[in-house]
């Protein structure tokens, strides 16, 4: 900004009132995030307040002008700068003048407004008083993002007779096809009962398992493409044609493909959250007259409820007193170890109870919100006074819920209104919402800590405080993907248009959007809806499309057109062809997602996007980048990779591109994901000393050794994936050594040099590991577990495929103290594995498939206590019969029955 500053100095010599610009705009912005300081220490009751609640609308409008001024100013000045303004003025100069000139007329009216505003607050502080009240900054104190990762069963209540109910249905002998339905109104907790009954159930149906969110707005060829992509993910077999690449299937195709998977099997499958009976109707020709099948089915609609036998039908009641207050202390007093309300707080906490209805998401969110009070009568009489007030109607839990969002600092509120740019039910990435909240500016640097990790804590609190639920999590049992409850959501678009913060359409057209929208999203988007040219959209700062139907830039290119300040691009999994040249004009664009689509390549222009912090083309057809891409130095996540052909698959599942010249330039990189291995790269990546999360391919015996031992120096290193460039490529290991505390997660594809794990990586520079995965290496006829539990305590996850070795495995004592997930995979040489007494003490999951040798359960295993999930797939031929298989799944369920 000083150098822009000094250009525009250069220019005010000859325009008088130009001079002050640059000071006047910081000011404005100085005033703003004064505004902004006093709604984050605002209190709860305070931001409910209609007059204040007002207020907020008037800044978060100021505060959109301000964004829009100085990012014109920032433009204009951009391009002054380029052009060479003191060699072209006589030529240029007046037409600057004139932009500045309306610039600095804007500004005089952003410090009118700004008068204004802070007067309107004059008005009303006396008599609300919100900075006197003292709560705010203590309930911020206690926050801290303090509830447990995980909730365990024992955090469920009132479920055990309604569990009961449902595995006696899942587990009778029945041959035909059976039908569940769960249901209820909304907030009873049925997709949590169900969820809990499939996790401990699906290990009972190895061969075909699927959990399927239907909502409101379906397509029956997605719901089915996705039922057939879950059934084949348990199989060791190439993808079936309706899921290869480039394939539009029909409903035909794709039900004849599921039938022929499911043929002769024992299918689970979950159709959560049905609204229309039709829904299932149009899937039932799937999975019909299969034998053993069972379907279960969560919905508020009765007639949806209709589909399942009298027999077969559960409806959810609201919790009785007694459950709802044992509920709501688990959530109040999570902290302390009985979870025991002290006597003075005992009657306020009933009466809020009692609000609560018996609905669990009431009482879960109203005791997260509790939580975070002081535990004083007094705190706790304030909430309860206004949530009886707000209590009036018969909504009583979006009553609750309203409460819970105002009570969100404001970070934390521009983060989960960002959430409601997404469909309903949609699976959100971590990462990506990472990302995203980072590139909207929600997510700022604060002491030692990056945005991106600041990110993550908000992400983590809006699960605390319920705000958020988690559907998937990833190896190490952190957050994989979220979403927001039905009824939450609900919540959040009103939410977000009384804010002016944004709006979701799935089918509204282009020309019907309001012009001065900020933020939109859709998912319902065609060609034919395409904006004309002539239609602009000059506020616009976020564009999120997930449709899968757009396969053309006309749309893209009409919103380029008009959008000069964009800061958001998310276009995942669509089915578009091309990037627009015109992309380079987005001087502001910080995030640009092509994930999942059919780009071949991207435009040169895209060198000119100076603010790009994120790129993210992975699984695209892109096989290089733009050389002028090392132009864009601010980037902080690149991720580029394309499936491989079906020749490589075997070997690896993607490729990375290749790394540009110059890869140095991206100072600021934490993720590099994928490029290949170069003679260069070494020399390249040791200038780049940010970096968190690195994937190389392609590397070979020649050049590994400077590679290791550059991204051994990695100061913050902590993930790394190391693929060899073919099967045969033998890779030594000796120089990885990595330094970073952070380094946790190692994946490597490839042979071995020594033939051992007798390298520095496995003998004291991988003690912080806590994810390891291993493939395609020859260790001959050493025992992979005995020599790597001696120096990976902290190992939480641990994977070996086409490893050859020993053919006896041996767990023993104390071994693998922390590990909770362990995979074996097409081990041809093992045929024995023996888990002695005391080893592996906290495993939660064992996987063991395609061990064509290993003819007997794990001698030992029923020593597992903690073990929750048991799979053995394609095994030898002796576990083939379909008696057998049968007879081990009931002795395995038999052992974990009695362990629980």
């Amino acid at each position: 900004m000083k150098a822009v500053f000094a250009v525009i100095d250069k220019l005010s010599w000859k325009v008088d009132n130009l001079k002050e610009l640059p000071a006047k705009i910081k000011r404005i912005n100085t005033e703003l995030n004064t505004m902004n300081d006093v709604i984050q220490h605002l209190g709860t009751t305070q931001l409910s307040n209609k007059v204040i609640n007002g207020w907020i609308g008037n800044v978060r409008k100021l505060a959109y002008h301000v964004e829009d001024v100085i990012d014109k100013y920032s433009y204009e000045a951009l391009k002054l700068k380029d052009e060479g303004f003191l060699d072209r003025y006589i030529f240029r100069g007046s037409r600057h003048i004139k932009v500045f000139s309306k610039i600095a007329e804007e500004v005089v009216e952003l410090e009118e407004e700004i008068r204004h505003v802070k007067g309107q607050r004059d008005y009303w502080s006396d008599a609300v008083q919100p900075a006197k009240n003292g709560h705010a900054e203590i309930d911020r104190q206690r926050s801290g993002g303090c509830f447990p990762e995980r909730v365990s069963d024992k955090d469920l209540v009132g479920i055990d007779e309604n569990r009961s109910k449902l595995t006696e249905w899942l587990t009778t002998n029945e041959n035909e096809s059976t039908v569940i339905t769960v249901s209820g109104m909304g907030g009873l907790g049925k997709t949590t009962l169900v969820k809990n009954v499939y996790d401990r159930e699906k290990t009972n149906f190895p061969d075909a398992h699927a959990w399927i969110v239907v909502s409101q707005a379906y397509d029956v060829v997605d719901l089915l493409k996705t039922l057939l992509t879950k059934i084949h993910d348990t199989q060791e077999s190439p993808p079936p044609s309706p899921l290869r690449a480039g394939a539009k299937p029909d409903v035909y195709e794709l039900t004849g493909a599921i039938k022929k998977i499911l043929q002769d099997r024992k299918c689970l499958i979950v159709l959560d959250d049905v609204w229309d009976k039709e829904a299932y109707s149009q899937m039932f020709t799937a999975f019909r007259d299969l034998q053993g099948c069972r379907v279960m089915i969560t919905t508020r609609k009765e007639d949806v409820a209709a589909l399942a036998p009298v027999r077969h039908r559960l409806l959810l009641q609201p919790l009785g007193s007694v459950e709802s207050f044992k509920l709501f202390c688990s959530r109040a007093f999570h902290n302390s170890l009985d979870h025991n309300c002290p006597p003075e707080l005992h009657a306020v906490a009933t009466a809020i109870v009692e609000r609560c209805r018996g609905l669990p998401l009431a009482i879960v969110s109203s005791g997260s919100l509790l939580s975070r009070k002081q535990p004083a009568e007094h705190a706790w009489n304030d909430v309860y006074n206004h949530l009886r007030s707000e209590l009036r109607g018969d909504n009583h839990v979006q009553a609750i819920l309203n409460l819970s969002y105002h009570d969100l600092p404001g970070d934390l509120r521009n983060c989960f209104l960002y959430c409601s740019l997404f469909r309903e039910d949609y699976a959100m990435s971590r990462e990506n919402l990472v990302r995203l909240w980072v590139a909207e500016g929600f997510a700022k640097k604060k002491d030692n800590s990056t945005p991106e990790e600041v990110a993550e804590w908000n992400l983590m609190e809006l699960i605390g405080r319920n705000m958020l639920e988690v559907l998937e999590r990833d190896e190490l049992f952190g957050v994989s993907t979220c979403k927001m409850h039905d009824l939450v959501r609900d919540l959040s678009p009103a939410v977000a248009k009384e804010e002016r913060f944004g709006s979701a359409s799935d089918q509204s057209e282009v020309k019907d959007m309001d012009k001065e929208v900020r933020q939109f999203s859709t998912c319902g988007w065609r060609d034919n809806m395409a904006a004309a040219p002539e239609v602009e959209f000059p506020r616009l700062r976020t564009v999120i499309s997930l449709s899968a139907a757009l396969s053309s830039t006309n749309m893209i290119s009409s919103v380029l057109s008009g959008s000069n300040y964009l800061t958001v691009l998310e276009l995942q999994d669509s089915a578009i062809v091309q990037v627009p040249e015109s992309i380079g004009n987005m001087f502001n664009l910080r995030y640009i997602g092509l994930r999942r689509t059919k780009v071949q390549s991207l435009p040169d222009t895209i060198e000119k996007l100076s603010n790009l912090e994120t790129l993210d083309v992975k699984q695209t057809r892109i096989e290089k980048l733009p050389p002028g891409i090392v132009k864009v130095e601010r980037l902080r996540h690149l991720l580029a990779d394309k499936f491989a052909d079906e020749k490589q698959v075997e070997f690896r599942y993607f490729i990375g591109v290749e790394a540009p010249k110059k890869l140095s330039n991206f100072k600021e990189l934490q993720t590099l994901e994928t490029v290949h291995a170069s003679k260069d790269l070494p020399l390249q990546l040791k200038e780049m000393k940010e970096l968190r999360t690195v994937w190389i391919d392609n590397i070979n015996g020649s050049n590994c050794d400077d590679l290791f031992k550059t991204l051994s120096d990695r100061p913050q290193l902590s993930s790394l994936l190391l693929s060899a460039c073919d099967v045969k490529e033998t890779i030594s290991f000796q120089a990885l050594k990595p330094v970073s505390k952070n380094f946790h997660r190692l994946i490597i594809r490839g042979g071995w040099a020594d033939g051992t794990l007798n390298c520095p990586i496995f003998q004291g520079h991988g003690k912080n590991l806590k994810y390891l995965a291993l493939s395609w290496c020859d260790l001959g006829s050493e025992d992979p577990l005995e020599l790597l539990a001696t120096h990976l305590p902290a190992l939480t996850y641990l994977t070996l495929n086409k490893v050859r070795c020993a053919g006896a495995l041996v767990l023993s004592a104390g071994c693998f103290p922390q590990l909770k997930t362990l995979v074996l995979k097409n081990m041809l040489d093992v045929k024995k594995l023996d888990i002695l007494e005391g080893a592996i003490p906290y495993i939660d999951g064992i996987y063991i498939m395609s061990l064509s040798e290993l003819s007997t359960v794990p001698c030992g295993i029923e020593s597992l206590g903690s073990l929750k999930k048991l799979w053995m797939l394609y095994l030898h031929k002796g576990f083939k019969d379909d008696w057998d298989q049968k007879e081990m799944h009931n002795r395995m369920k038999h052992v974990l029955e009695l362990r629980a």
